[in-house]
């Protein structure tokens, strides 16, 4: 079982959305994937966006999704640096911070118009109303969280995180987290990360997505 937490779980939990011992339940879930994969890939379903902290696992969990329904994932932050021909860090430093969340606010607009993609959007993308806003026009918004303890376990190592470049790593996030939760709490769908699998989390917004 892939963690999206580098340390075992606190408690243990049951996926949400595992194959059934049930024949008929397991021809239930295949069909549903396989209208869903037909339906992304033709562009005829909304996107999926996954909101939240960096370190709640928006990357490993569109990564798997996107495999599970055969359909395209869109990294947010590296496409923008892929555009911009640097590192996110890079662009904070020599072209500041509003320069990039234009460049964000830009590719929310575009992506908005599209559909049939899982796209994991960059940590501070939430700041802005309007991409939550432009975003459910056309898609399915959820929101991944976790704890502060377990984001610092995630992000500990990383060195492309210039909201992070700071002594104390914890209290920033504590911080940042604290700053951003009347943004989170504007999304409706959440899903705590902290004790999930990939899995685990996949298998929920499957089960949200059947049950819509």
């Amino acid at each position: 079982m892939e963690y999206i937490a580098r340390h075992p779980p606190r408690c243990s939990k049951s996926p949400v959305l595992q194959p059934s011992s049930t024949p008929c339940c397991q021809l239930t879930n295949i069909v549903f994937l396989f209208k869903i994969a037909i339906c992304m890939m033709t562009n005829h379903y909304p996107n999926i966006i996954l909101f939240g902290f960096m370190g709640t696992g928006k990357s490993a969990v569109a990564r798997r999704l996107g495999d599970r329904l055969g359909c395209p994932v869109v990294e947010m932050d590296d496409l923008i640096e892929e555009r911009e021909g640097m590192l996110i860090s890079r662009i904070f430093a020599e072209k500041g911070e509003e320069y990039f969340r234009r460049c964000e606010r830009e590719l929310v607009l575009e992506l908005s118009r599209e559909g049939g993609k899982v796209i994991a959007t960059g940590g501070g993308v939430v700041l802005n109303p309007d991409n939550i806003r432009d975003f459910k026009k056309t898609g399915i918004v959820l929101c991944l969280t976790a704890h502060p303890e377990v984001i610092l376990s995630r992000v500990e190592n990383e060195t492309h995180r210039p909201l992070l470049e700071v002594e104390d790593r914890l209290a920033k996030i504590e911080e940042l987290l604290a700053a951003r939760r009347i943004f989170y709490d504007r999304i409706e769908h959440r899903i705590d990360t902290s004790d999930l699998t990939v899995e685990d989390v996949v298998g929920q917004i499957i089960d949200m997505m059947e049950q819509r």
